[in-house]
């Protein structure tokens, strides 16, 4: 048995150790805000936080999954991720959808670490959420409102 903590609710799982958080989320506990691209944490598609650092859920064992897990489903609770997802609509960001909301984890939880990044701040730390659509100038413009450099930009 694994005891997850996932957006503020205790959740028992008969799962093994092993099982990538992920799979454990999606399949077991049925929130699919969260989603598979790689499987190789190349991709991003999966990304959560863990005690508000963005992680990679499909390569992270059930077992490494000590402290409070927030998936997308619980951004819209939250001061910041309410703000990302808001520019998200705002300016259209989205075009297919399936990276988005590891985007908005991982810009979520930039945007609490350092709420006033510059350009390369940003592009840096979200180098490893890939978009299949190249929504990448409406990324970076989404950030850039909420950290209120949009005028800059």
């Amino acid at each position: 048995m694994v005891t997850l903590n996932i957006n503020g609710e205790q959740h028992e799982l008969d799962v093994p150790d092993n099982m990538p958080l992920l799979w454990a989320i999606r399949d077991v506990v049925g929130m699919k805000g969260t989603k598979f691209g790689c499987g190789v944490s190349q991709c991003g598609a999966c990304t959560v936080h863990l005690d508000g650092a963005a992680i990679r859920s499909c390569v992270t064992p059930v077992s490494a999954a000590k402290g409070e897990i927030t998936t997308i489903e619980a951004m819209a609770d939250d001061p910041v991720g309410s703000k990302v997802q808001q520019a998200w609509l705002d300016l259209g960001v989205a075009q297919c959808g399936y990276c988005q909301g590891g985007q908005i984890m991982n810009a979520t939880a930039l945007l609490k670490k350092t709420p006033n990044p510059d350009t390369s701040e940003i592009v840096d730390a979200m180098a490893g959420n890939l978009c299949r659509c190249g929504t990448y100038n409406r990324i970076l413009a989404a950030i850039e409102r909420v950290a209120g450099k949009e005028d800059q930009a």
